[in-house]
């Protein structure tokens, strides 16, 4: 998975649920709990291409990224970041084994079962998010 050298990164990278903040265009934010995986400097979110926080981000790159439980009740200090969008089948096959890796038979699970129940058919994406480094 490679370290990172961002302080930020390990500290995100290591939690299990993690709540990421996007943008509405009138600039309210939306905060959802999320899965993250890391390679080098940069964190990684999967997520359907249809979802609502795909469609914020390629409003506008600004995220928030804290330390959450799986109700996205926050659990550490809030960092900004931004983020794009990853659509390329490369990336989303890298990023599907990072948490293939991170999160094992959970994230086999979902996968299966929510493409299964799932009303979106559009597939699914990866978010990059790169967090300044403050050091």
């Amino acid at each position: 998975m490679g370290e990172s050298t961002n302080p930020e990164v390990d500290r995100l990278a290591s939690c299990s649920y993690v709540s990421l903040a996007t943008f509405k265009k009138d600039g309210s934010q939306v905060a959802t709990p999320v899965w993250v995986s890391h390679a080098g400097d940069r964190l990684f979110v999967w997520t359907e291409a249809t979802s609502g926080k795909v469609k914020r981000v390629r409003n506008g790159a600004r995220v928030l990224l804290a330390p959450c439980d799986a109700r996205g009740r926050l659990q550490g200090a809030q960092v900004e970041g931004s983020a794009r969008v990853l659509s390329d089948p490369a990336d989303i096959s890298r990023v599907e084994r990072l948490h293939k890796a991170k999160y094992g038979l959970q994230f086999r699970l979902f996968e299966t079962f929510g493409s299964v129940f799932r009303r979106n058919r559009g597939g699914s994406v990866a978010l990059e998010v790169t967090i300044p480094d403050r050091a």
